[in-house]
């Protein structure tokens, strides 16, 4: 566990509806986590919820020069097969990381989850947006809870309350 870190999972397919509240619950908890003096962000760099979450924290970026974005990625080739829309923001995010982390240098099978362990093992606190337990978001989530990790999940009602249970 890493004081002053906070690690991001969440589902890679959202709903444009969901988008405007996702937004504003970010940029509230990364706040709020700012003031409690965390400054190092650790994001997996997946399409959907990481993709948001790391623009959030650059927001809060903007307002406090002490926050760090890592991106923490499972290979070198993560994005090979996605739009090219998405390929030119996640090139950006890692343009405007602090640091970027790669867990392998080829695809196997694992490597996400290899990644989302190297997240938990390397921060205090977990940051989630979890609609479906069975998922590797879920399972990010369990491996946070059992290591001790504070848990919000953005998802339910009430957020803002951590949970180490």
């Amino acid at each position: 566990m890493t004081k002053g870190a906070c690690s991001f999972t969440g589902h890679r397919i959202l709903s444009a509806g969901e988008l405007p509240q996702i937004n504003a619950r970010l940029d509230e908890i990364i706040g709020q986590l700012a003031d409690r003096g965390i400054e190092r962000y650790l994001l997996g760099g997946a399409l959907g919820f990481d993709t948001l979450a790391a623009k959030a924290v650059l927001r809060q970026r903007e307002r406090n020069s002490r926050i760090e974005l890592v991106m923490c990625l499972p290979c070198k080739s993560q994005e090979k097969y996605w739009p090219v829309g998405d390929k030119n923001t996640y090139f950006e995010l890692l343009a405007a990381a602090d640091e970027t982390v790669y867990v392998s240098e080829r695809y196997f099978t694992g490597c996400m989850a290899k990644r989302n362990l190297y997240m938990v093992e390397n921060s205090e606190i977990c940051v989630a947006y979890l609609k479906r337990a069975g998922s590797g978001t879920g399972q990010t989530v369990r491996m946070a809870r059992e290591r001790g990790l504070e848990v919000a999940n953005l998802y339910c009602f009430g957020y803002s309350e951590f949970s180490r249970v």
